[in-house]
């Protein structure tokens, strides 16, 4: 157990850090912001982007309202996944080993609203996109880090094959009794 725990230690560190931030950033907008009410430190900036308090009990981008158990136990799923796989991860790999954490970090961070409250707060409002929170955003951007990640690893494989195909040596024909030409 010891040894496993070694193992993530860096996936619970960070997912630790930012699942603080996201549950401290709600909490103040629970705090100084009712619920509707919208807020940027100048007017304006209104249109473009502002703090607006919401509650969202499906997932992003609102779709599937009232999906509230499903989306906790989806949240207990991958963040299970992503406790078991993340150590088979080599260590070299870094960005996908912190693309984890981030996804880690938000799905426990939505699964902490919805257990406590039912529904996930909502606040980051830019342009008309949907509205965000910290949580939202550690998963966004960890699953585009672990594309990109995956992209990049899977195109330096494809190098080293072609290259180790070309560094082959070329062999001698051979007739039809078997020996060299």
């Amino acid at each position: 157990m010891k040894k496993f725990l070694k193992s993530i230690r860096w996936l619970l560190l960070i997912a630790s850090i930012i699942v603080i931030i996201d549950q401290l950033t709600k909490y103040f907008v629970r705090q100084y912001l009712g619920y509707g009410e919208t807020w940027a430190p100048w007017d304006w900036m209104m249109p473009y982007a502002r703090l607006l308090h919401i509650h969202n009990t499906g997932a992003a981008f609102g779709l599937f309202k009232n999906g509230n158990p499903v989306f906790m136990v989806l949240a207990v799923i991958v963040s299970g996944v992503i406790i078991y796989y993340y150590p088979q991860i080599p260590k070299e790999d870094k960005v996908i080993r912190f693309a984890l954490s981030l996804q880690l970090a938000g799905a426990v961070g939505n699964l902490i609203d919805r257990i406590f409250f039912g529904r996930v707060t909502d606040f980051f409002s830019v342009g008309n996109f949907a509205i965000f929170n910290v949580a939202d955003s550690s998963i966004t951007v960890g699953v585009f880090l672990l594309l990109v990640a995956v992209w990049v690893q899977d195109r330096n494989e494809k190098k080293k094959m072609a290259a180790a195909k070309l560094e082959e040596p070329f062999s001698e024909p051979v007739n039809e009794t078997g020996s060299e030409n």
